[in-house]
């Protein structure tokens, strides 16, 4: 199970990244989420998106990315625990 993963995202200006780190964390319930401004232009900002929880879904993390306009570019880091794991 994932439970830390840190993503390349390429998002729009709008929503702010204030909005959209809310609105992540609103669909990762007991995740901490960070969002870091690495670059802007005119219509997008480069993000850096960190997640860190318990049994963290890539799929609902980046179906809530795409929802919010934003793009996956890449997957930087990963954090897993084995099925057995108790940590």
């Amino acid at each position: 199970m994932i439970t830390r993963i840190v993503l390349d995202v390429l998002k729009p200006r709008s929503p702010s990244v204030l909005e959209f780190a809310s609105a992540i964390a609103d669909k990762s319930p007991g995740c901490s989420v960070r969002v870091t401004v690495d670059e802007v232009d005119e219509k997008t900002e480069s993000t850096i998106v960190e997640v860190q929880g318990h049994n963290i879904s890539f799929e609902n993390l980046s179906a809530a990315i795409d929802d919010l306009g934003g793009s996956v570019h890449s997957v930087d880091e990963v954090e897993m625990n084995g099925a057995g794991s108790t940590s």
